[in-house]
C-alpha cells in the first residue's frame, strides 16, 4: 500500500488508517452500541495484515477501553503500526459522560494513563481532542509541547480546531497535524481550514469520511430505525429527515460509480475525501474483519474528474 508524508512529521502513513472510536463500546455518552472485543481485535489485525499502518484512538473512547483493546491487538506483533491518541476529555469513575479539561496537570495525567493502557513507551502522535475550555487552550498546548520535549510523544497535533485557534497556539509550538470531520455531507473545512493547513504544512487526517457509516452503503431506513438506544447516531441530524432522504440518494449515486470498478459505496465515499490535495489520510472505522474488507480498497481507489463532477452535480440538484 502506498504511503504519504503526514504534514511536517517524518511519518509515512497509508491513505487510510484504522479508526477506533466504535470499538470503545456503548458504555459512554458517544458510544456506538455494544461491541464484542474479540471482533474489535480481529478487525484491527485484519486491517494491519492488509497493509494499513496507523491507528487513531482517544482516551475518551469507551473511557479508555479502546486504548486497552488496541494494546491487546498489538501484543506480540512485530510490525507495529503508528498509534495516535488524544487528550482533553476526562471522566470520573462510574461517570457515563465526559467533560473538558486542558489544565497542564490534567494533560500530563492523561498522557501517563494512555501510555499505560496502550502499553507503549512513546505515543507517535498526541492530539488535543477538542479546544475546550477555550481559555485553557494555550495552557494545554504548552503542556503537550513539554511532553514532546521530554520524549513521551513524538509529534503533537489538534482536532476540531478552527483557523483562529490554530493561529493562537502556533507561537508556542508547531502544529504537526489537524484532525477535522470531513465527508461529502460535511464540507465546511474546505473554505478556510484546509487552505490554512496546506499553507503551513499541517498534515490533515480526516475523521468520519463515511459520516459515521451513513455513506457505507450498508445503512437502510430499517437499520437506522433499529439502532440501539446507546448508539449516539440515533440523535444525529444526518440520520433523520429531512437530510436522511438526500443522504440515502447520495449513497445510490456512490453505488453507481463504485459498481463500475467493483468497489463499494463506502470506498467511493472515502476516495472522495482523499481526492482533496490537502488531505493526508482518512480515518476509517471498522468493528469486524468483514467491515475492514469493505473499505480497504479505498486506499488505492481514485475517482476521476468526470466522477467527481457527477457528485458535485448531484448536490446542485439535491441541495
Amino acid at each position: 500500500m502506498k504511503t504519504r508524508q503526514l504534514g511536517n512529521t517524518d511519518m509515512q502513513i497509508t491513505p487510510i488508517g484504522f479508526g477506533a472510536w466504535a470499538i470503545g463500546g456503548g458504555n459512554w455518552s458517544f458510544g456506538w452500541g455494544d461491541q464484542d472485543d474479540n471482533d474489535s481485535i480481529a478487525a484491527i489485525k485484519r486491517a494491519l495484515d492488509l497493509g494499513i499502518n496507523w491507528i487513531d484512538t482517544a482516551a475518551a473512547y469507551g473511557h479508555g477501553h479502546s486504548e486497552e483493546i488496541i494494546a491487546r491487538a498489538l501484543k506480540g506483533r512485530v510490525d507495529k503500526p503508528y498509534v495516535f491518541t488524544k487528550c482533553s476529555r476526562v471522566w470520573d469513575e462510574g461517570e457515563h459522560g465526559v467533560h473538558a479539561s486542558l489544565k497542564a496537570q490534567s494533560v500530563r495525567r492523561e498522557l501517563e494513563n494512555s501510555l499505560r493502557r496502550l502499553q507503549v513507551d512513546v505515543i507517535d502522535l498526541y492530539q488535543m481532542h477538542w479546544p475546550q475550555p477555550d481559555e485553557d487552550v494555550e495552557e494545554g498546548w504548552q503542556a503537550m509541547a513539554d511532553l514532546q520535549k521530554e520524549g513521551k510523544v513524538r509529534y503533537i497535533g489538534v482536532s476540531n480546531f478552527n483557523v483562529s485557534q490554530m493561529r493562537r497556539i502556533q507561537s508556542i509550538a508547531p502544529i504537526s497535524t489537524l484532525q477535522p470531520p470531513y465527508s461529502l455531507v460535511r464540507r465546511d473545512i474546505e473554505r478556510e481550514i484546509l487552505p490554512f493547513c496546506q499553507e503551513h504544512s499541517i498534515g490533515v487526517i480526516v475523521y468520519s469520511p463515511m459520516q459515521s457509516g451513513l455513506l457505507s452503503g450498508l445503512m437502510t431506513r430499517e437499520r437506522i430505525a433499529a439502532l440501539p438506544e446507546n448508539d449516539w447516531r440515533r440523535n444525529s441530524e444526518e440520520f433523520q429527515e429531512p437530510r436522511l432522504s438526500r443522504n440515502l440518494a447520495l449513497v445510490d449515486k456512490l453505488r453507481d460509480i463504485a459498481m463500475l470498478y467493483n468497489r463499494t459505496p463506502a470506498e467511493a465515499a472515502i476516495a472522495w475525501t482523499l481526492a482533496n490535495p490537502a488531505v493526508s489520510g482518512a480515518i476509517v472505522g471498522a468493528r469486524s474483519p468483514s467491515q475492514v474488507d469493505t473499505i480497504v480498497g479505498s486506499a488505492e481507489f481514485r475517482l476521476n474528474e468526470h466522477e467527481l463532477g457527477e457528485i458535485e452535480e448531484f448536490f446542485k440538484v439535491r441541495s
